[in-house]
């Protein structure tokens, strides 16, 4: 599971130092927002061929890790 963190990559003057995907310009957080809204992954990619499918999974398991320790924070 901790092998996502290969593909995310935290620097602090890209983006506002939000976690982005492979050092590109998309962030996790455009891709949670894309499938939010609806998208499906094939659309993802096909809208942005840089992307590839285990970026989008590895966004998946990123928030999922940061949603698990912000509930063990809060109990």
């Amino acid at each position: 599971m901790n092998d996502f963190m290969q593909r995310i990559t935290l620097e602090p003057g890209k983006r506002g130092g939000r976690p982005s995907i492979r050092g590109m310009r998309i962030t996790v957080y455009d891709v949670l927002g894309w499938l939010a809204s609806g998208m499906s992954e094939d659309d993802i990619l096909a809208d942005y061929p840089e992307l590839e499918r285990e970026d989008i999974r590895a966004s998946l398991a990123f928030a999922a890790t940061r949603e698990s320790r912000m509930t063990r924070a809060a109990a």
